[in-house]
């Protein structure tokens, strides 16, 4: 379903499956050009947007003249070595130092680079190399022009899933009145202790309030399977499952069975004192979805009550649903190839809501309004 070029330009670097797009086109936004080296994830975002905008290429063979004028640039450059469940080898990982490279587009751009730009990754980035990463991170930008604003969201505010997310918004405006860096849900006390730590960058804040709507449930992203669907797995499977459970967790298998009526709950593969296990989750919410490269990234769901409890892996469609996608074109993706794209992705409605709130104010009048910032 492809879209027309009406509002302030914008490319999407890292693009992945497109949910950036997605979100950022709610506010307006017309994404003119979009780059990912992934063959699985350019075919379901071909499938979705139509072919127009995708670029297929390794980043470091993009160069700035590639790239049309944009107003706004996406990144959510790779996290593999800078998340808690990867390497930690940081910005200088193979994957995570695709950084550099986008950082060395936009200055080959030179008077064309966008006057804004959005960085996405996991909260990690504040800690990988002791902090360091996130400096190189800023400190690159402000060379680049860039006054950088740093938060936190969490996808739970807007979808049940737990997804915890450090956005960085640049911008070659600098607003004339800054907020302060005092705690807050999107800027917990590290952020203030970072900012206190390296005066020599240039930051401001934005006015940032988290829209007060509640979120919906898992109830509502389950999709309802027959109890005779060839995905719900078989007695034995169901039964090793059970078996891994520890106390606690049998404990709150046990009142989910017990419901009077349909209920459900994720669990996670793990691997406890060399055993792998399961865990379910207590908090009615999934976790975190991941890339399905194997079965332990791979999240499953419990369907109990009445005294029955049946177990499957979660479904595209469901993926798409926590990701806030739930009318995503999924054409004739495999299932795999789809888990993998949402599991590597954005929650729409989180970048929705930085995009209304924040970045069309940025571009629209050069600074976010108080009340710009409060919306959702």
């Amino acid at each position: 379903m492809p879209t027309s070029h009406s509002g302030p330009r914008a490319a999407e670097f890292f693009a992945g499956i497109g949910l950036v797009r997605m979100a950022i086109e709610r506010a307006g936004f017309a994404v003119v050009w979009a780059n990912d080296v992934s063959e699985a994830k350019r075919d379901l975002y071909v499938a979705h947007f139509g072919p127009d905008d995708f670029v297929l290429s390794d980043i470091r063979d993009v160069r700035g003249d590639d790239v049309p004028a944009v107003a706004l640039a996406t990144a959510s450059f790779p996290c593999t070595d800078i998340s808690l469940a990867g390497n930690r080898r940081g910005l200088h990982g193979g994957q995570s130092s695709m950084f550099w490279e986008f950082a060395r587009v936009l200055e080959e751009m030179e008077d064309r680079r966008p006057a804004v730009c959005l960085l996405e990754n996991v909260p990690s980035l504040a800690t990988s190399n002791g902090g360091a990463d996130l400096r190189a991170v800023i400190r690159e930008l402000n060379r680049l022009g860039y006054v950088c604003d740093l938060f936190v969201a969490d996808a739970r505010r807007f979808v049940p899933q737990s997804r915890p997310r450090l956005f960085i918004v640049g911008s070659v405006q600098t607003m004339p009145e800054s907020g302060d860096w005092q705690p807050t849900e999107v800027r917990p006390a590290w952020i203030g202790s970072f900012v206190a730590a390296n005066p020599e960058l240039a930051l401001q804040a934005a006015p940032l309030r988290l829209p007060l709507s509640a979120a919906p449930t898992l109830a509502d992203v389950v999709e309802r399977l027959a109890f005779d669907d060839p995905r719900w797995w078989g007695p034995a499977r169901v039964a090793s499952f059970v078996d891994s459970l520890s106390r606690i967790q049998t404990t709150r298998l046990e009142a989910l069975r017990s419901s009077g009526g349909r209920v459900w709950a994720t669990a996670y593969r793990r691997t406890r004192n060399g055993r792998a296990v399961w865990e379910i989750r207590a908090d009615g919410i999934s976790g975190c979805l991941r890339t399905a490269r194997g079965g332990s990234s791979k999240q499953a769901l419990v369907e109990a009550g009445r005294g029955e409890v049946r177990v499957r892996w979660m479904t595209p469609r469901e993926y798409a649903r926590l990701q806030g996608a739930p009318d995503y074109d999924l054409g004739d993706a495999r299932t795999n190839q789809a888990l993998f794209g949402f599991g590597d992705a954005v929650c729409v409605p989180v970048v929705a809501w930085i995009a209304r709130s924040y970045l069309r104010p940025l571009v629209d009048r050069g600074l976010p309004s108080e009340e710009g910032a409060a919306v959702a």
